[in-house]
């Protein structure tokens, strides 16, 4: 007898961490549908042995779409980072009360894994610094003006309980493969490096704490939850996704100055006029993420090394990415 197996739709599943999210459901043995909004990117969804989905969230035909491959719905994952948080958020409650009432009356209650962020809880305290302590996710609400809205919005997920289970992810910055905005990182020193300074600076305290993990780990993570077998201790909760490490920017100049070759050491200028706005909104945000509550439930743990452990090996999966025009870029 064929079980049966369960199905995953991933909103945003072309996006940096939309398209690992749906790599990770498949290597699990799960059914992956992978909602995008332009034909072109159907590839690379089909590469990655995930069905996409072709549609906007605004078109009245996208259940319909779903349902030609499949009535019932395990799990709901939302990745997508729009522009127009607001207009977005309505839409995809819209789809995911109409996927899951389908699904609850075909006997089944999906969850819904819905994407936020860490820098929801703004900044921590540097390293060393004596009064130094974790994020964890009892922390304040306090994000950079940006993300006010999206820190506000995402737990009202929970206000869709009379038909789905649902929790709220808050991922730390992730890196690999396209490298995300950390492949920022690498064009940074590149230009430094190209323009002949004898030295890579950047304005930042060299103890800013920088907590990232690979995208990687990030994505086994969704899947942790999605088949945990303790679901009531799943649903209704928030859950950060961080590495157990984290790195500082005295760590990542170091190893970036070493990578490309640099004849001085890395300096921390003190200054930020000089250098590139968004070097210092990433180098500057201090910021560590506990993450025991997803590991402490789910056995939950990174396996890749940190950016600064490995980092010659990510700068060339970058830039091979780049050169191929297949970068993992934010959808």
């Amino acid at each position: 007898m064929t079980t049966a197996k369960r199905s995953v739709l991933v909103v945003g599943a072309n996006g940096y961490i939309g398209l690992a999210v749906c790599r990770a459901f498949a290597r699990a043995g799960w059914r992956v549908f992978g909602l995008v909004r332009r034909a072109e990117v159907a590839s690379s969804l089909y590469a990655a042995e995930v069905t996409p989905i072709i549609s906007s969230l605004s078109e009245d035909s996208l259940p319909q779409r779903l349902y030609n491959y499949t009535t019932t719905v395990d799990t709901i994952v939302g990745c997508a980072e729009p522009a127009d948080y607001s207009s977005h958020y309505q839409q995809l409650t819209a789809l995911i009360r109409h996927v899951a009432e389908t699904s609850n009356s075909n006997g089944v209650r999906p969850l819904v894994l819905f994407s936020s962020g860490c820098k929801d809880y703004g900044t921590t305290d540097v390293d060393g610094a004596s009064n130094l302590a974790p994020h964890t996710e009892m922390s304040p609400i306090n994000p950079p003006a940006h993300l006010l809205s999206r820190a506000m919005t995402c737990t009202t997920i929970f206000e869709l309980d009379d038909v789905v289970d649902a929790a709220v992810l808050r991922p730390t910055n992730v890196y690999g493969h396209g490298s995300s905005y950390y492949g920022l990182v690498f064009d940074y020193a590149a230009r430094v490096a190209a323009s002949g300074a004898p030295t890579l600076s950047i304005g930042s305290d060299p103890t800013s704490i920088m907590h990232a993990l690979h995208v990687d780990d990030c994505a086994e993570a969704y899947v942790a939850l999605a088949e945990c077998t303790s679901r009531d201790r799943v649903n209704g909760q928030c859950f950060n996704i961080s590495a157990s490490k984290y790195e500082t920017t005295r760590d990542m100049l170091t190893a970036l100055a070493k990578e490309y070759k640099f004849p001085g050491d890395a300096v921390f200028a003190g200054s930020a006029e000089s250098d590139d706005p968004a070097m210092t909104g990433i180098f500057g945000f201090s910021q560590w993420v506990d993450s025991r509550k997803i590991r402490d439930l789910t056995g939950w743990t990174e396996k890749r090394m940190l950016f600064s452990e490995d980092m010659h090996v990510y700068r060339m999966a970058y830039e091979a990415a780049i050169a191929s025009d297949q970068g993992e870029t934010r959808g």
